[in-house]
């Protein structure tokens, strides 16, 4: 087998970063922000380090779409020829579009609250009573999306381990004996 380790690595290290820091965002930054002092530097607090996050963010992801291209013109002889490459190939596909779109639309949410300004916060993703409307209701979706990209990207990283261990030479005879 070719080697295709740029590839690789620009799929594994992206996917790492966009799971990792939407993660420690979630776990850390929101909730630390919470003992910024006042509701207003919580939200201030929680919008600085998001507005940070999202050029590396969107690098990250850049890097994993141009692995992920080059890892499946790599290997398109196998999606097509052993079996259940094609099957694992599309579930990947389908969880990048779907973590892709999650990601977006957060970001859109995102961008609604940090125009806001320093909204009156109790954390990164929950408003004070003090919030304007619309804010708080991004904020609100916000709280919740906030774990559906680790889940999504999480589950891209175990989908890409099983694609490794598709490629050990063992699976792919079984794999191309079966088609």
């Amino acid at each position: 087998m070719a080697r295709n380790t740029l590839s690789r690595s620009l799929h594994d290290l992206g996917l790492s970063a966009w799971f990792g820091g939407t993660l420690a965002n979630a776990v850390a930054l929101n909730a630390a922000a919470a003992e910024a002092g006042s509701a207003s530097d919580t939200g201030r607090v929680a919008n600085a380090g998001w507005d940070r996050w999202t050029p590396v963010n969107a690098a990250a992801i850049g890097a994993h779409l141009i692995g992920s291209i080059g890892q499946l013109q790599a290997n398109r002889r196998r999606v097509a020829n052993q079996e259940g490459v094609a099957g694992m190939s599309t579930l990947k596909t389908a969880l990048t579009a779907a973590a892709l779109g999650v990601t977006a639309y957060s970001r859109a949410l995102g961008k609604v609250v940090s125009d806001a300004g320093g909204t009156p916060s109790r954390s990164g993703t929950k408003p004070s009573k003090r919030a304007k409307a619309e804010v708080a209701a991004a904020q609100a979706k916000l709280d919740q999306l906030q774990w559906v990209i680790p889940a999504l990207t999480g589950a891209l990283v175990v989908v890409s381990s099983y694609a490794g261990e598709q490629q050990r030479p063992s699976e792919v005879a079984r794999g191309l004996a079966q088609r």
